[in-house]
């Protein structure tokens, strides 16, 4: 837990699209009293911090303006003891977090997640893409300080209760709450 002055940690959950950000997040908030969760996509939807659709329909998913998520999220960040959970983590201010873990999944077990979102053909192959040549574990290490990143498989439910587990002991450890799980 990096030196500050908010009493409790945020944590950030990143991951290519599919490999279990938010049942992850959803559940470490859960597990920790006084945490909330903060799924950045639907802040987006619901607050319109977007420019938009993208321009190609295919993709069916918004232009994120990343100016005015940060500045919706500033007070709520500083106050800590959010589990933010998005798919991108490179526009986020480093302060805001102590740990950040990226979710990886391989790819047999992707495809057939976001086959049954109903994602696209080319939806589906960029974020296998993205998935494959590590985009998101390369951007978190371009953004943030390496000793507070965890790159965990998110393959199965075995892999997910494991998580959360680690997670939510650690977090807990670092705010004197102990976890519920």
């Amino acid at each position: 837990f990096t030196e500050m002055s908010r009493s409790k940690p945020n944590v950030l959950i990143t991951g290519t699209p599919g490999t279990g950000k938010s049942s992850t997040a959803e559940r470490v908030a859960a597990a920790l009293p006084g945490f909330s969760h903060v799924n950045v996509g639907e802040l987006v939807k619901a607050k319109a911090l977007h420019a938009g659709k993208h321009e190609d329909s295919e993709f069916d998913c918004f232009v994120l303006d990343e100016d005015k998520v940060c500045d919706e999220l500033e007070d709520q960040m500083t106050e800590g003891g959010n589990v933010v959970d998005f798919h991108t983590c490179d526009f986020f201010p480093e302060r805001w977090f102590d740990l950040v873990v990226v979710l990886r999944t391989d790819n047999s077990v992707l495809y057939p997640r976001l086959e049954a979102r109903g994602y696209g053909e080319k939806k589906v192959q960029e974020n296998i893409e993205c998935e494959i040549m590590c985009v998101v574990a390369e951007d978190a290490r371009e953004s943030y300080r390496e000793e507070i990143i965890w790159e965990l498989q998110s393959n199965t439910v075995q892999d997910l209760e494991a998580n959360v587990a680690r997670i939510a002991t650690q977090v807990g450890q670092w705010a004197g709450v102990k976890p519920t799980l």
